[in-house]
């Protein structure tokens, strides 16, 4: 699968942020979908995670009432809208989709694919 993601950039606390990933294949419409970040010198951290039908959302505790996470099934696209930015949302943005038949949530494990990333940087 490829996942290109789109839309990051410099921003100031407190301002609004859409990020985009296109994934190429069909077949992940009825996948879970997720979105991490990483840091230099640290492991790549679960951000937000959606169900195939948008029914069921997961999120970090840090980014919980800032960020949504969604999804156009009919566009092939996953969505993460970043509210009320701080500085500590500094990191490379990473879209993440699982094995073909891993279809729902298992907990951040469930990711296996990356795309290149986004670098948000927001400053204070």
């Amino acid at each position: 699968v490829q996942l290109v993601e789109s839309g990051g950039g410099l921003m100031q606390t407190g301002e609004s942020l859409r990020l985009s990933c296109a994934y190429s294949r069909r077949d992940y419409r009825d996948h879970v979908m997720g979105w991490f970040r990483q840091t230099p010198g640290n492991e790549r951290e679960f951000v937000a995670a959606i169900s195939w039908n948008s029914e069921s959302k997961y999120y970090a505790d840090s980014v919980k009432a800032r960020f949504i996470i969604s999804r156009d099934n009919a566009k092939n696209t996953l969505y993460l809208q970043m509210n009320s930015l701080k500085p500590e949302d500094t990191a490379i943005y990473y879209c993440g989709a699982p094995q073909l038949g891993t279809y729902y949530w298992h907990g951040p494990q469930t990711f296996q694919f990356w795309g290149r990333g986004t670098q948000v940087t927001v400053s204070s």
